[in-house]
């Protein structure tokens, strides 16, 4: 894995318009990467304001709209990066979304959403920068989203569980794959975040108990607190670097000790 090598080295971060993936985004450019981000149109002006300040830090930063559950635009996304930053060293497959009902309450097409987000965007993002990896002849890191519930379901996440469970299968199942090219592929599976994802799922809930508040989820962990998504750009840094490269098809919790593995 060559990510010392001369030259910039060239990061991709998808749905970094806010919360953990603009955490992760603004931490990779610290680390001297170029940051290329992706958000959804809907996101696009908060999207622009992180290349802004990515930009401040003195590295060169692009934004790419897409919706990472579609191929072709996943493919034109990062064969843009690849063109315009001349290659790309680092996937974060961050994007996701969240539907909490029970299972008589959702629907089959809030299902399929759900997936089609977490676990399908994920595999495209995996394949075409893999290919993009593969080519370039350099290895490379690719990094996906799990959550603690792709580890342990939760209660009225039902698909949002299994979409984050698929995210841990993929990652093997690629790890495996692109391992002889110098391509590792692992995942981050957050416990509870301080994020506006973690403020919606929580007012649902106190809508549908009257008992659920971010105070129980924080005495739920270890550490006394939740996590925050400064957290999470630590991890990703890490296993974004040179030094993880004997580390690859793991799904590695960073969940303020809520259970242990």
């Amino acid at each position: 894995m060559s990510l010392a090598s001369n030259g910039p080295r060239i990061a991709l971060v998808t749905g970094a318009a806010r919360g953990i993936g603009k955490a992760i985004a603004l931490r990779l450019a610290d680390d001297g990467f170029d940051v290329a981000v992706n958000d959804i149109a809907g996101n696009a002006e908060s999207l622009s304001k992180v290349v802004d300040e990515i930009s401040a830090k003195g590295r060169t930063s692009t934004a790419h709209v897409a919706d990472v559950s579609v191929e072709g635009q996943v493919k034109a996304m990062i064969d843009e990066v690849a063109r315009v930053h001349g290659g790309l060293d680092v996937m974060v497959a961050n994007a996701g979304v969240v539907h909490m009902a029970s299972f008589s309450d959702t629907s089959v097409d809030e299902f399929d959403r759900v997936m089609s987000i977490n676990a399908r965007g994920t595999f495209l993002c995996y394949k075409y920068a893999g290919m993009q990896m593969v080519t370039q002849g350099k290895g490379g890191r690719m990094i996906g989203a799990s959550s603690i519930v792709g580890k342990q379901a939760a209660l009225s996440l039902g698909a949002y569980s299994a979409s984050k469970f698929a995210v841990r299968g993929l990652t093997q199942a690629a790890a495996l794959e692109f391992g002889p090219h110098g391509i590792t592929v692992n995942a981050y599976a957050p416990g509870a975040i301080e994020t506006e994802m973690l403020s919606s799922i929580t007012v649902t809930e106190s809508k549908s108990t009257g008992d659920y508040a971010l105070s129980d989820l924080s005495q739920q962990a270890a550490v006394r607190r939740l996590g925050t998504p400064t957290d999470i750009a630590n991890l990703v840094s890490f296993i974004a670097s040179k030094e993880s490269q004997f580390i690859t098809g793991q799904t590695v919790s960073i969940n303020g000790g809520k259970f242990f593995d």
